[in-house]
């Protein structure tokens, strides 16, 4: 265990609530990775392709009111 890890944990008691969910962000933010490009591209690619079969009547779109019928019923 790193001695930052031990100061943290030693010290944990003495924060304040505010203190303790600042750090929990802070912890939970460094380890967020970087966008991928390659997955930006891919979601990009699938709305588009979505987008098209929309405009070109491939596929009808499904109102919300319709979604909740078939879930709730």
């Amino acid at each position: 265990m790193s001695e930052a890890l031990k100061s943290v944990l030693e010290n944990i008691e003495h924060m304040t609530s505010s203190e303790k969910a600042l750090a929990a962000h802070c912890l939970l933010s460094s380890l967020e990775e970087k966008p991928n490009d390659d997955v930006d591209s891919a979601w990009l690619a699938l709305s588009q392709a979505r987008s098209k079969e929309l405009v070109t009547g491939e596929v009808k779109a499904v109102s919300w009111e319709q979604i909740k019928s078939q879930l709730f019923s």
